[in-house]
Formats: structure tokens, C-alpha cells, sequence
């Protein structure tokens, strides 16, 4: 699949048309949900267009990849995306792709728990080691590559949930200098704010059940890359291990990425607004919100992003019980986990998200709620957040 036309590069032209070839029968302008199994050969030996078996090709998936590959890299024909069955999913294909028994990760000290769950409990075991550093460090990161060989530097910018920023230009330098894979986590950000290959990195992986789907309706992940050797490893992982995304769910997310432009810019603004009005509350202790000009990140923030995220953190002075209460009182943010739709959510990680650190160097403060800020009204937002504060 090409991209339409080579002079028509903006964003969300890309997003509307990457992948998204009429249908050569009827001429549909939404290409169709292809949810066979199977395909029939020509003859044996001999595939129609290259298809086979659902779990290893399917046209719908196809073309979900092609219109990541197309907003990650700025070119279709350049890139290459595979999507899987969840972002958890996508994250073991790349590392079963990279990594072998004895290897080391160097992964940073606030990352998305089952990042780090995936790491020490699952790959552990199988003698894949891990060490964490702080990614806005340099210093710190610099002595982690040099004190023994790491097969991959596992970013997060901005991180999951303390909105922690790291220079990914810089980190690239020394992945490079260290002949280590720099894998970005770009999920926050999406490619409307940020694209990580352009800034040096490797890989860049996304929970496609965030922000690219964008309505709380399906589970998936993308690797995307524009090294062809990489590539081929990962396409081998999703078709022999086997965790592709179904045709629906390619799909949904499909759909979702049309709007991702017009999404992202209000949950930008709605966001920002959020932050500066909680920093001007007598209940906040601190605000994690790279948009705000006293984050230790907004400088780079400003230089390697287009904008600052729909994701703010707080936290609060009263304690630990004062912000369960706190996150049990909204209205209009739901409490739930997950981020990145159309829905204003709030989730406490200490014993939602990320659970599964409690108790490690990664452990979430407990007075700290994650709020994903939607786009309904600010007014709305900010008055159900006014009246969730009340008594603090």
C-alpha cells in the first residue's frame, strides 16, 4: 500500500488516507472489515496478493500498518508498523525480536507497571535482566551503559505516571555511542506530538488502546520502525508467536487514528487548563504536568514535542485516605484505569495501574491521582474536580 501522494505530507491528511485505498470493487471510501480465517490461493504455491492465514496477514491489519507507519515516520513507503493484540503484547514481541537469555535492559524509574511486571516476572525468569535508572539523567544513564553492555535503553517520555520528561535526542547519542537499541515508549505523546524516530530512536512502541483508539472500545499495541533488519525480526514475532490484533480491532483503532489531530488539540487544551487550575488549589502539594513552566522537563518538553499531552498527576497534602476519597468523589472523570479516549478518566495507581511495583524503587506516591483529561467541556472538568476537593 502507497501513500496517495507524496506533496500531501500534513498530519491529518496522513491520518485520514494512509492505508486507506478505495475499495477496488465497490469503490468504498472505508475500506471493509476482512474477517476471514483463510484466503484461497490462486494455486498452491501461489497467493492472492500475499494472504494466506489471518494470523499472519490480514488486509484491515494491513492497513492499520501502513497509516501508523505513515504518522510515526512522515512517509508510508519509509516505515514499518506491525500491530498486536494488546500494547503488552507488542512490548514481548519486541523483546523476544532483540533479546536472548543474559541480556540486560536499562529501563526507567517510572515507567507503566506492566512494563516493569513484564521485565521482572515474566522475562526475568527467562534471564533477561533489567536495571533502572532515571532516563532524565544522563549522567546516571551514561554510567548504566558503561558499567556492562545493554541490548536495549527502555524510554518512556512523558512517563507513566509522574509525567517525567527525557531528552530523546541526547538518549539516542548514547545509545548509539553504547551500540544499544533506544526504544521509546510513545504512547502519551502519540505521533501528533512527538515522533521519536526523528529524534534518533529505534523503535517505538505504542499502547494503541489509548490514544490512537481514543474511545475505550479496543486492546491493542504497534512496534514501528525504520530499520528493515528490525522489522523483519518483529514481523516474524507477530506471526510465529502468534499475538496479532483482530480485524475489528484493527479497525476501531484505524477509525480512531482519523481524528487523532483533532482529538489531541483539546485534550492539549483541556489539560493544560486542568493543571494550571490545580496548581492554584490550597489541597495540591504538586502538579506533574510538563506544560507548566516549573516542571524540570518543560524545556526539552517545549524543544522535542508540538505540545504537552492530555495526561496530568497530582498530588495532594492531605494523605494517602484524603486522595482515595478524592478519587472515589468525581463525576465526570470516571475511575478507571486506561487512558487516551474521548472520556475524562481518573485512576489511582498505588492500587490500580501500578500495583505491581509496590514495594520497589518504581512505587507510585500514594497521594498521587492520574488524571487522562477528555474532551468534554473545561468548565464541566474543573467544576467536578472543584467539588471532588472540597474538605481537603
Amino acid at each position: 500500500m502507497t501513500f496517495i501522494d507524496k506533496h500531501t505530507s500534513g498530519f491529518n491528511t496522513r491520518a485520514v488516507h494512509a492505508g486507506q485505498e478505495l475499495d477496488p470493487v465497490y469503490g468504498a471510501v472505508v475500506p471493509p472489515i476482512h474477517l476471514s480465517s483463510t484466503y484461497a490461493p490462486e494455486a498452491i504455491g501461489k497467493l492472492r496478493k500475499g494472504y494466506d492465514y489471518g494470523r499472519g496477514t490480514n488486509p484491515t491489519r494491513d492497513a492499520l500498518q501502513t497509516q501508523i507507519a505513515g504518522l510515526e515516520t512522515g512517509n508510508a513507503d519509509t516505515g514499518y508498523a506491525y500491530t498486536f493484540s494488546s500494547g503488552l503484547a507488542s512490548e514481548t514481541a519486541l523483546l523476544m525480536a532483540t533479546c536472548k537469555p543474559g541480556d540486560r535492559v536499562v529501563v526507567g524509574n517510572d515507567v507503566y507497571g506492566g512494563t516493569y511486571r513484564l521485565l521482572d516476572k515474566v522475562l526475568g525468569p527467562w534471564q533477561l535482566e533489567h536495571q533502572v535508572v532515571d532516563m532524565s539523567n544522563l549522567d546516571q544513564v551514561r554510567e548504566a551503559l558503561v558499567s556492562a553492555k545493554a541490548r536495549i535503553l527502555w524510554v518512556e517520555t512523558p512517563t507513566n505516571p509522574l509525567m517525567k520528561i527525557a531528552d530523546i535526542a541526547a538518549l539516542a547519542e548514547l545509545a548509539k555511542e553504547f551500540d544499544t537499541l533506544l526504544v521509546v515508549d510513545n504512547t502519551f505523546a502519540t505521533p501528533y506530538l512527538q515522533l521519536p524516530l526523528k529524534l534518533g530512536a529505534d523503535v517505538v512502541v505504542h499502547s494503541t488502546t489509548k490514544y490512537m483508539g481514543g474511545h475505550s472500545d479496543t486492546i491493542g499495541g504497534a512496534l514501528v520502525t525504520e530499520n528493515a533488519e528490525l522489522a523483519e525480526a518483529i514481523k516474524f514475532q507477530q506471526y510465529a508467536a502468534g499475538a496479532s490484533n483482530s480485524p475489528l480491532d484493527s479497525y476501531l483503532v484505524t477509525r480512531g487514528l482519523k481524528t487523532l489531530g483533532v482529538r489531541m488539540d483539546r485534550h492539549v487544551a483541556n489539560a493544560t487548563a486542568v493543571a494550571q487550575w490545580l496548581t492554584e488549589q490550597p489541597g495540591v502539594e504538586k502538579v506533574h504536568y510538563p506544560g507548566l513552566e516549573d516542571h524540570p522537563g518543560h524545556e526539552i518538553a517545549k524543544q522535542q514535542m508540538s505540545g504537552f499531552g492530555g495526561m496530568v498527576s497530582v498530588q495532594f497534602k492531605a494523605g494517602v485516605e484524603a486522595t482515595r476519597k478524592v478519587a472515589e468523589s468525581t463525576h465526570v472523570f470516571r475511575l478507571a484505569e486506561s487512558l487516551g479516549g474521548v472520556e475524562s478518566l481518573l485512576n489511582y495507581p498505588t492500587a490500580m495501574t501500578h500495583a505491581s511495583v509496590e514495594g520497589t524503587e518504581l512505587a507510585v506516591p500514594g497521594n498521587l491521582i492520574r488524571l487522562s483529561v477528555g474532551i468534554e467541556d473545561i468548565d464541566d472538568l474543573i467544576g467536578d474536580l472543584e467539588q471532588a476537593l472540597q474538605g481537603l
